[in-house]
């Protein structure tokens, strides 16, 4: 299912437009008003906002004649966050084996061990940062990966994160560890103190973390 905090524009159309972008690879505006039988302005009306969100990209392709024509098309985040992709399949394949063989502390293992590797390969990315910009940097590694992650500073010098979608949702809600270890790669990458305050598997909008310093 597409999701987006986009709620002034009417969901139904959204998703047209991102599975036809989906399915056709890229298209002109012309050629999304035809598919959607909406108007032009009707279409960059929704095109604006995804570009915002990181969704749709556009490239321009000059013609033989004429003026040049925008080109749109998804960009690796939506299609990572948006549509569904064997490699879940894959890894639940996986989860499914380690649980057979070592139960659930097996798939706890497997998963920390997982955690460390992630953190290993960023921690490079927040040398000579202070928190502030850490929890910039893993916000970013978050959307990169389909979560649509947004942060904010706290009057009282806390900071908080939020993610908007769950990209690995289906694959979270049969192993709950994965939830239970996000908070600790988060702290792994960050060197602070991180408590969830809000989660989507519970029906909240949002998984949101808060993140305080460590006490020195």
């Amino acid at each position: 299912m597409i999701t987006s905090k986009l709620t002034h524009i009417p969901e139904k159309t959204q998703e047209a437009l991102l599975l036809h972008l989906k399915q056709n690879g890229e298209m002109t505006v012309a050629e999304l008003c035809q598919v959607l039988g909406i108007t032009a302005m009707a279409v960059r009306r929704h095109l604006g906002p995804l570009q915002q969100e990181g969704l749709v990209e556009s490239k321009i392709v000059k013609q033989s004649r004429g003026r040049p024509n925008y080109h749109y098309m998804l960009t690796d985040k939506a299609k990572k966050s948006l549509f569904p992709s064997g490699f879940q399949n894959l890894a639940s394949d996986f989860l499914d084996i380690v649980k057979q063989e070592h139960g659930h502390k097996g798939v706890m293992e497997f998963l920390s061990q997982r955690n460390n590797r992630v953190a290993e390969r960023f921690k490079a990315r927040m040398v000579d940062k202070n928190l502030a910009e850490r929890v910039a940097e893993v916000a970013k590694i978050f959307s990169d990966d389909g979560y649509m992650t947004e942060w904010e500073e706290l009057a009282d010098g806390n900071f908080i994160i939020y993610q908007r979608n769950c990209a690995l949702h289906e694959l979270a809600n049969q192993y709950r560890q994965i939830c239970v270890l996000e908070p600790r790669l988060i702290e792994q990458l960050l060197g602070a103190k991180v408590t969830r305050q809000q989660y989507i598997l519970k029906n909240d909008p949002v998984c949101g973390y808060l993140i305080r310093p460590l006490e020195p």
